[in-house]
């Protein structure tokens, strides 16, 4: 019987220093993931400090840094899901989803993936990432999805990630999106945001990432998922093992359909969806995308249970 659940997961842009502190000093089964992901990678001799220290103190400027925020993310998150299942505040999902680097998270939860494959597997994305790095992001709010891709045609930027209606991310060359941001605020944007990224994600400019991680991809053992992936590329629910790969190769170039992957969510049964991970970034998309789902952030299921409880060890 269906649930109407999905349970969804942040990607980059969702962290801080600090992130996941007060969750593990809660609840020993969230420690226990940090203990897990800094065992994975104490062979990496470019960690400038094991992950939990990252997370939990910093300096920003490292955390930050797009090899080490993408492993923290995810095991934040996991740490998030553990403290929420043992509360007994998660109900199982039918489905689960990802904001491109969550669908790691997604997968490591639906037990697709291992937690020590996948903190070592975004650990090398994230280095790639770093390595082969140019341009940038701009968010485009205000604009719908036709208005935005016209601009990413006649400027040679490209569509990154579609976030909700009205907000729309563009990938390109800085001097592209300079040009973009102008043809954006004639077709009446409301806001052109320059992001804070150090490349054009999620375009054609990360091809080299996608060619040089695709091996270890290949390499890392994907088992199917207990619940379905909706992918960030089609939108669509996936369970066989050679299309999850695929679709992290993929994922790296094209760009992030979230509102797609929402809406088909919601024609799925999906009335309830749990943002497992720090922040509320996705429950806020949610609320943007359909209103009729309910949209809940772990973030504060947890702090509120701790304040209820007088806080727990």
């Amino acid at each position: 019987m269906s649930s109407g659940v999905a349970w969804v997961f942040p990607g980059q842009g969702s962290q801080a220093v600090g992130m996941g502190r007060q969750i593990a000093a809660s609840w020993a089964s969230a420690r226990q993931v940090y203990a897990d992901a800094d065992a994975a990678l104490s062979a990496d001799p470019s960690m400038p400090a094991p992950l939990s220290t990252l997370c939990w103190e910093g300096p920003e400027d490292e955390l930050v840094r797009t090899s080490n925020q993408q492993p923290a993310i995810l095991t934040t998150s996991m740490a998030y899901l553990k403290a929420m299942h043992d509360e007994g505040l998660l109900p199982e999902p039918d489905y689960v989803a990802g904001h491109s680097l969550g669908e790691y998270s997604a997968l490591v939860a639906a037990d697709a993936i291992s937690l020590d494959d996948a903190v070592r597997l975004v650990r090398r994305r994230g280095a790639l990432m770093e390595q082969h790095g140019q341009g940038g992001m701009a968010a485009v709010l205000g604009l719908d999805e036709e208005a935005v891709q016209m601009v990413a045609n006649e400027t040679g930027v490209e569509v990154a990630n579609f976030n909700a209606p009205g907000q729309i991310t563009l990938s390109g060359q800085n001097d592209a999106l300079d040009v973009a941001e102008i043809a954006a605020k004639a077709r009446g944007a409301r806001r052109f945001i320059r992001l804070a990224v150090n490349g054009a994600f999620h375009s054609s400019w990360m091809r080299p990432v996608a060619e040089e991680l695709a091996p270890d991809i290949e390499r890392t053992t994907v088992i199917k998922p207990r619940v379905p992936l909706i992918s960030n590329v089609s939108a669509e629910p996936l369970v066989h093992p050679d299309d999850i790969r695929r679709e992290l190769v993929d994922q790296i170039c094209a760009p992030v359909r979230w509102t797609s992957s929402v809406e088909t969510m919601v024609e799925l049964g999906v009335t309830h969806c749990y943002e497992v991970g720090y922040g509320a970034v996705l429950c806020g998309l949610i609320g943007r995308i359909d209103r009729s789902v309910s949209a809940q952030a772990a973030e504060k299921l947890l702090v509120d249970r701790l304040v209820r409880s007088g806080g727990r060890s």
